[in-house]
């Protein structure tokens, strides 16, 4: 036959090695050195073409000593062993059954060009939702009236894309704040918006940048050369106030949203604020208004304090949320309206401090304009207990806010202040609905992750996303990308989703790096992978 004729053998005529009915020929052709050269050349041609985006496939070195590919699960022991003289030896290391324990199968020596785009998508920073739903019929459902009842176990799948937003926009928060934290409060307070910060979710525009300012300073004698500046600063970027404007997904949800987004603890005044867990009144009539001074409702002194105190250039969080909300109230007169009040940690409590102000704000000036107030709900990650028994019942019941808690079981914030930082009879609790994961359940996270990793917001979401139901499996449909999760948590990953990560060319910069060049965000202690008490 003449080379003519050999180069016009049409492509679909010579086997696949993709092809499981060609293993018997894929043999005996390895048995001859040339042509087992020829292809393997064309086996790595044909993953080429199949993946939209190659990246560089190296094989893992051979370790004849190396532990069952079982103990990387785990996080202890070295790569599986490769045989690079069989025919399997690429797609063995490939192989997802150890990566994706979802979704095991029985043992195959070929690897579904499907699964290694799906490990692609999860590697990438680009979320890919599930489409959205209508809940305009059940919106007030959705916003806690009922207190989420029939919603939590199992976790309904509209719900939890609502949560993942709100969590995401807290990330936006952290990732605003990281990318310039030292930016100048009097600067930014004349501007409606932070610089640097942009929402996931385009649907929502940001209206108002909030501030914190703490009314402790640090000594100058406890300040050390090296330290940047921002982390002893009074003042500091905290969150924002966003409104829903896409005319499409307000009638999704049925209303027109307000959000109100504040980030945890990053600055050295807010944690020394986190350790002043004494309670004290709310408001200073509340001793005049109960019959005991025991029955007043009182919450953490540090809490309340980042939530009332003034700074040098811009008004206290209280005054700076409750006047942006009362002038989109305004601004949206006539139309059906929801306020929601998220946060992560020290957010979580800032949160319920400004649903608990709003909810009497807003109620006294729908009385004065005879119309009906907007519900509020608050969506909190890892919060602390804030205040007391009295506190949390005039949230619920006097006021009407509804409060969903998102709890690690493993996140030790949720468990402080401890009943040892109280004062006999009048201890701390939470308030509301609590809607518990656990790290352990992931496939992603190992076993005995830490505690920065356990209250890691990342971490939240990446378990908020895989929760279907208490006892029930990690959801094998999952979407959200671990590309965050490997960059700001990665010593408690697994180790075969490190390894099969580092085999698909995926390598997450340091923590460090990412926050200074603003990528990720949203891990309390994301310098030295600390975390916050609160």
């Amino acid at each position: 036959m003449s080379a003519a004729a050999v180069t016009a053998t049409p492509r679909h005529a010579r086997p696949s090695p993709l092809n499981p009915n060609a293993r018997a020929a894929a043999a005996a052709a390895a048995a001859a050195p040339p042509n087992a050269v020829s292809t393997t050349r064309t086996h790595l041609a044909n993953l080429d073409r199949l993946l939209v985006r190659p990246p560089p496939l190296p094989l893992p070195l051979q370790n004849k000593g190396a532990p069952p590919a079982d103990d990387l699960g785990d996080g202890g022991g070295a790569a599986t062993p490769v045989d690079r003289s069989g025919r399997c030896g690429l797609l063995n290391a490939l192989n997802l059954s150890t990566f994706l324990p979802f979704v095991r199968k029985p043992a195959v020596d070929e690897m579904s060009p499907r699964s290694l785009a799906h490990l692609q998508r999860l590697l990438t920073l680009s979320p890919r939702p599930s489409p959205k739903g209508s809940i305009a019929g059940e919106w007030r459902r959705y916003h806690g009236e009922g207190g989420w009842d029939g919603l939590l176990d199992p976790l309904d799948q509209n719900l939890r894309r609502e949560v993942l937003r709100y969590g995401d926009f807290v990330q936006a928060a952290y990732t605003a704040f990281h990318s310039m934290p030292s930016s100048s409060a009097a600067a930014a307070s004349q501007h409606s918006q932070h610089r640097t910060l942009v929402l996931p979710d385009r649907s929502y525009r940001p209206t108002r940048s909030l501030f914190a300012t703490s009314s402790l300073s640090i000594p100058a004698w406890a300040r050390r050369r090296s330290a940047p500046g921002w982390l002893t600063q009074r003042s500091s970027f905290v969150g924002y106030v966003a409104v829903c404007d896409n005319e499409g997904e307000v009638q999704r949800m049925g209303r027109r949203d307000i959000a109100i987004v504040l980030r945890g603890t990053a600055t050295c005044p807010e944690w020394a604020e986190n350790l002043r867990a004494g309670l004290v009144p709310v408001d200073d009539d509340d001793d005049d208004d109960v019959g005991s001074p025991q029955n007043a409702p009182k919450v953490a002194k540090g809490f309340l304090s980042l939530y009332k105190t003034a700074g040098d250039h811009v008004p206290s969080l209280s005054d700076a949320i409750v006047d942006e909300v009362r002038r989109l109230v305004e601004v949206y007169e006539g139309e059906e309206l929801s306020i929601t009040v998220v946060g992560h940690s020290l957010g979580a409590s800032l949160a319920v401090l400004a649903a608990d102000e709003l909810s009497a704000c807003l109620s006294a000036d729908a009385a004065e304009h005879c119309r009906r107030p907007s519900p509020i709900a608050v969506v909190s990650f890892g919060g602390p207990k804030t205040g007391n028994r009295a506190f949390a019942d005039r949230l619920q019941n006097g006021r009407g806010v509804n409060v969903l808690r998102v709890v690690n079981a493993g996140d030790v914030v949720t468990r402080v202040p401890a009943p040892a930082m109280a004062r006999e009879g009048e201890g701390h609790v939470h308030a509301g609905a609590e809607l518990r994961l656990d790290s352990r359940d992931s496939p992603c996270l190992r076993p005995d992750a830490g505690p920065a990793c356990c209250h890691d917001l990342e971490a939240y979401l990446h378990l908020l996303d895989g929760f279907a139901g208490s006892g029930r499996p990690f959801r094998a449909d999952a979407s959200r990308s671990v590309a965050r999760l490997l960059t700001y948590q990665r010593p408690n990953v697994r180790r075969a989703y490190v390894e099969r990560a580092r085999v698909l060319g995926f390598e997450p910069a340091t923590p460090r790096t990412a926050t200074a060049n603003g990528a990720g965000g949203g891990a309390e202690g994301h310098y030295g992978y600390l975390a916050s008490p609160t």
